[in-house]
């Protein structure tokens, strides 16, 4: 068997063995953290813009042979009954940022109220939700991992004022069998504020039954169109 001995065992060890007697000797100078800059408009120099409200060239109709055809003025982007959107680029594990808007107008309540979603591989939901003095199924309310885990907190804005997810994400890792070996996990803030602590991703995110595991490689980030005119804007992402 193979013995792999980390450089935090092996100075732990010859300090216990008294080997070390000078602070020196444990400080690690290579490899030095590569340098990210942030920009007046605190977006990272290693970020991967997706919608700077400009236009949805980064962006796909879900069925993918199709443009995404999400209403564009104003500098943001909103559901306009035409369908759900993704990325065209997959992508693994990653840091986004994505700024939401649920309409001024309550014209509904409960799940009818303000819906849609950040979709991490097109599976994995985290929901958006006009959750301000509005009343649903905890597992189903904003920054929810739909039907999975409920928020630690409700840190809504009220309707027609922008708020902001902050979101990591682990993508599930399977082997070459189809199986599942490493579950995925999200963390998310919600305007500011941590709402899920690296909690575990079951599986799919279901409307109905149970969360699914069917092996998939880095697949694509979706937005939903669920019927809801829930406007976006400012979404970037870091490749993890």
């Amino acid at each position: 068997m193979r013995i792999i001995i980390t450089l935090a065992s092996l100075l732990l060890s010859m300090a216990l063995a008294g080997q070390i007697t000078q602070p020196e000797a444990s400080e690690v100078w290579e490899p030095q953290p590569r340098v990210v800059s942030i920009d007046k408009n605190d977006l990272p120099s290693d970020a991967i813009v997706l919608f700077d409200g400009k236009n949805l060239d980064a962006w796909e109709a879900k069925d993918g042979e199709k443009p995404a055809s999400w209403k564009v003025a104003d500098n943001c982007v909103t559901v306009n009954g035409t369908g759900d959107i993704q990325t065209k680029q997959s992508f693994g594990s990653v840091q986004l940022h994505i700024e939401w808007r649920t309409p001024a107008e309550i014209v509904s309540e409960g799940q009818g109220r303000g819906n849609s979603g950040v979709f991490f591989q097109k599976r994995y939901e985290v929901q958006v939700l006009d959750n301000y003095n509005n009343k649903t199924y905890s597992n189903g309310q904003a920054g929810a991992i739909y039907k999975q885990h409920i928020p630690l907190v409700n840190a809504c804005a009220p309707p027609g004022e922008w708020q902001k997810y902050d979101i990591i994400f682990e993508a599930p890792i399977f082997n070459t069998d189809g199986l599942k070996i490493r579950s995925g996990y999200l963390t998310v803030f919600h305007n500011g504020v941590l709402i899920q602590n690296h909690v575990e991703i079951y599986g799919t995110s279901e409307y109905i039954g149970f969360p699914k595991n069917i092996a998939h490689e880095a697949d694509k980030i979706m937005l939903q169109d669920h019927g809801n005119p829930v406007s976006f804007r400012n979404i970037w992402l870091r490749e993890l």
